[in-house]
C-alpha cells in the first residue's frame, strides 16, 4: 500500500529548516581547504595540516615538512637540526606512521634552510622603576602596591 501524505497534492512540500546556530571553524574551513588537499594524497594533506601535533613539540619546533612523495617526507631545517634529527629520524617516522595509521612514511628527507629572519629586532626599551606619586601605605601593602605600579608603568 502506498503511503498518503498528509497535505494535499497542490501544496508545494516546506523547504528543509536552516540550522543557524554556531559551527566550528573547522566545518567552516574544510570546504576551502578541501579542493587543495583534494590534488594532495591523503597522507601529506593530513601531514601537513596537522604537523605540530603529529610530529611533537621538540620536532615541530626544528623542521617543517615541505614534500611528501613516494613514502619520503623532505623536512626542511638548519643545518645543525638536520644532523640531529637524521640520528632521531627512527623515531619521528615512527612516530609520524603512528598518527598517520599504517606506514606511509619510510624515509625522511632533509633541506637546509636558514631559519627565516624576523627582520630587525624590536627595540627594547629600558625600564624605568619610578615611584608612583600617590603617597603609599607603609609595610608589605606599600611595597605591593608598588611593585604593581611599577609593573604596570612597564607594560605600555
Amino acid at each position: 500500500m502506498a503511503k498518503r501524505s498528509s497535505q494535499p497534492p497542490d501544496v508545494p512540500p516546506e523547504p528543509p529548516r536552516r540550522n543557524h546556530a554556531p559551527r566550528g571553524i573547522a566545518a567552516l574551513l574544510a570546504p576551502v581547504v578541501r579542493p587543495v588537499f583534494r590534488r594532495r594524497a591523503p597522507a601529506a594533506a593530513a601531514l601537513l595540516a596537522d604537523w605540530d601535533s603529529l610530529a611533537g613539540p621538540e620536532f615541530a619546533g626544528r623542521a617543517r615538512p615541505v614534500k611528501f612523495a613516494d613514502g619520503t617526507l623532505t623536512l626542511a631545517c638548519t643545518g645543525p637540526a638536520a644532523m640531529e634529527l637524521q640520528y632521531l629520524a627512527p623515531t619521528l617516522i615512527g612516530r609520524l606512521n603512528l598518527g598517520l595509521g599504517g606506514g606511509p612514511v619510510e624515509r625522511l628527507r632533509f633541506v637546509q634552510q636558514a631559519e627565516p629572519s624576523a627582520g630587525a629586532p624590536p627595540a627594547v626599551r629600558p625600564r624605568v622603576a619610578t615611584l608612583p606619586a600617590a603617597n603609599l601605605p607603609d609595610g608589605p601593602l606599600g611595597e605591593a602596591l608598588a611593585r604593581l605600579y611599577i609593573a604596570i608603568q612597564s607594560r605600555d
